[in-house]
Parts: C-alpha cells; structure tokens; sequence
C-alpha cells in the first residue's frame, strides 16, 4: 500500500536521530528549519554535525544508543550504519507508538522521508515508493516548474506585498538567486535595468506590467525619480512590485536610494541580494579576485568619470601604491587615464590587465594585456561596455590555469 502523506509541524518538538553520519548530516538541517528539538546520539560525528553542536542547535549524546532513548520523541530517525542498531531502535519506537524512518531498510521502515522542496509557502514532497533517487529527480523537476513559472503557482492567500528589490546577477539568468526567481514569478509588476538577464523577462505571465527603466549611456533614461515614483504608485495600488536590476541592487546600482523613496513613503521593501558582476565576471574568465601569496585584497571601484575628475571620490594614489586586485566597472572609456594614474602613483606599467565583454553570457570575450598596452589593444579590439576590466597578478594566476589546460588537450 501506498503511505499516507502528512506534513509534520514539528516546532519545538523533540525529534531523536540516532547515528552522526552522512545520512544524518543530511536529514537534520531539515528538522532544524521545521523548528524541531533534535535530539542526537552518536559516539561520533561528521564536522558539518559538530558545526551545528557547537552552534547549540543540536544536543548530542556522544555514545551509542541505548534503550530509552526514543522516550519523549515525536519522530526518530534511524541513521547508522549498523542494521542491528537501526532495527533496535525501530523496534524500540514501534512499542511505543513513535514513527520512526529507517535509512537502510525501506521495507522495514514505518515512515519514509521524502525528497522535499520548498518554494515560498509551498513545500512539495516526493516518495516514489521509497526510492530516494527517484523521487529526487521528481522533486526537482516539480520544484524548477514551480520556480520558472512552467507550473503557476503565482494565485496564492499569501500574496507578497509591496516592493522586491532584487539582483538579477551578471548576466547569464541561471545565475540570479532562487529567492529572487521565486519573487519574480509572483510579481504584478515588473521595473527592469537594461542589463538585467533579459531571457528572465521571457517567463512573467501575460498580465504583468513591464516597466523599462533602461538607462542607455549618453542615451535616453528614465530618471530616477521616476523610478522611485513608480514604485510606490503601484504599490499603493495593492500590486506587488518587483524592481529587477543587474548584479547586486547595493552594489553601484542606487538600489538603497529606492529603498530610501519606499521607506518614507511607508511601503514595505523586500531586498533580495544579486550575485555582483564585480566578482562574478572575473570567475567566468577564470580569474579569482583573490589568491594565496598573490593577493589578499581587492578594490571595486566605479570608473564612471574621469580619474582626475573633480567630482571622483576614488583614491587613485592608494589604488596605484596597493598591491591588491582592481576590478573596474564602466572604465572602457576611460581606459587610457586611468593606465596613466596608476602607473604614475606606483603601479608596473607590465602589471596584467584583463578586460572581459559580456561576462557569463555566450558572447562572452576577454582580452588580457599589460597596464601599458590595454588601451590600445582594447581599442583595436573594437571591445565595448558591458565589460570588467580586472587588475592585477591573479590575472597571470588565471592565465597559468589556462595555459595548463590548452597542454592537456589532444
């Protein structure tokens, strides 16, 4: 016979999982996120457990089982790796009425735990008569329909309210986080940037507003206060409001202003962080903004006027004298002075420079030169905006990597 599913609401119920091993290691994170009162015993277990020990989430009994130990729980798990063990404890659960879910015997267990998943307030939950690796791939693929709007899930009694202020990431829509994705799925209205991930646009059903707030360099754009307008306009008119912009909101993107605007006019702002072109664009390329022995440090900085501007507040003679990785934003352009300033305030004039258009997406390209050649060679390349332009030694550290795996290849 089939189980009779039932979703347990077990906060701050006692919940006893006997064994500290990769089962274990697995099945607690989820109790703990239910609010249950775990319960482990184990002489030993795996660091991710100790981690949550430490952490007082979890108490531990470090020694083996013994009789009594299912006293007061509403749930046991058995986890070891011994099938006398987990059948002592099942047994012991079973005489006394406490389910209990076996993971080495589905047959013998009382109770399974299902491949679960969560999107918003829905959970979903996959059996497949016990086969875990079945039901995962089901789970999955219920999950993702539900995530990208395949499965519409956007009619709900808990209807989010007010603004989302989210990062859609560098540019390839795989890479916008799975909070945002969920709010974007139930959004009234959409405000989009120009380099939001324009194939997420693709998924909004028929009925909800597109607002374009594009802004073109030297182009056309709307302006700020406009945005900050509209947000607040069709929030008070009870629709929920997703401002959908590249990278990370907080990060050179004047999200906090829109907060600021939302704030004052008393509308509730949902701020879910983006991954930031800043480091995600040079991860693409194969560089890490960061090395051991080669760089500790890193400055992002907005090249978005001229080094010796009087309106820059950007330390070039300290960004010159560091030996820290630079990752410059909207300095295409600019390529040329800003190779002058760091090579007068300190930096080699071979320092390796890299430039990357279009990171993450399939017309990604990226051209690698020195401090004193990359404006030029930039220039003959024809490489315009959107592109990083990174710093720095880590990029011969990239270029080694690279250079290894052009030898490997037949």
């Amino acid at each position: 016979m089939g189980p009779y599913l039932l979703g347990l609401r077990l906060s701050g119920r006692r919940v006893l999982v006997v064994g500290g091993g990769r089962v274990a290691q697995r099945r607690v994170p989820a109790l703990l996120e239910a609010g249950a009162a775990v319960t482990l015993v184990s002489p030993s277990v795996t660091p991710a457990l100790d981690d949550l020990i430490a952490a007082g989430r979890v108490t531990w009994e470090a020694r083996p089982y013994q009789v009594g130990d299912c006293d007061g729980a509403w749930l046991v798990q058995a986890c070891t790796d011994d099938r006398a063990v987990n059948a002592a404890v099942a047994a012991e659960a079973e005489a006394k009425r406490i389910w209990c879910v076996r993971a080495d015997d589905r047959d013998a267990s009382a109770a399974w735990t299902p491949a679960s998943g969560r999107v918003d307030e829905i959970s979903v939950a996959v059996t497949a008569g016990g086969d875990p690796r079945r039901a995962a791939g089901i789970r999955d693929a219920v999950v993702g329909a539900l995530r990208d709007g395949t499965v519409d899930a956007r009619r709900n009694r808990t209807k989010p309210v007010g603004v989302a202020l989210v990062g859609g990431g560098p540019g390839d829509p795989g890479l916008i986080t799975v909070r945002g994705r969920q709010l974007l799925s139930q959004a009234d209205v959409v405000i989009a940037d120009r380099l939001i991930p324009r194939p997420l646009l693709d998924e909004l059903a028929p009925d909800v507003e597109l607002v374009d707030a594009a802004k073109v360099p030297y182009g056309r754009a709307l302006p700020q206060e406009k945005i900050n307008e509209l947000l607040v306009e069709r929030a008070r008119e009870g629709k929920f409001v997703v401002r959908l912009k590249g990278g990370d909101p907080f990060v050179f993107g004047r999200g906090f202003e829109e907060v600021q605007a939302c704030a004052a006019a008393g509308i509730p702002v949902t701020v879910v962080p983006g991954v930031t072109s800043a480091v995600a664009v040079p991860a693409a390329a194969g560089v890490p903004v960061t090395h051991r022995g080669v760089s500790q440090e890193f400055h992002v900085v907005s090249v978005h006027v001229e080094p010796d501007d009087p309106s820059s507040t950007v330390d070039w003679p300290g960004l010159g004298r560091s030996t820290g990785t630079l990752v410059l934003m909207m300095a295409v352009e600019r390529l040329p002075k800003i190779a002058e300033v760091l090579i007068r305030e300190g930096r080699l004039p071979e320092t390796p420079v890299m430039v990357v258009q279009d990171g993450t997406l399939p017309t990604q390209r990226a051209l690698v030169a020195s401090l004193s050649t990359v404006a030029d060679r930039v220039s003959g390349a024809g490489i315009r905006p959107p592109a990083i332009v990174i710093v720095g030694d880590v990029v011969r550290v990239g270029q080694e990597v690279e250079m290894v795996r052009a030898e490997r290849v037949p």
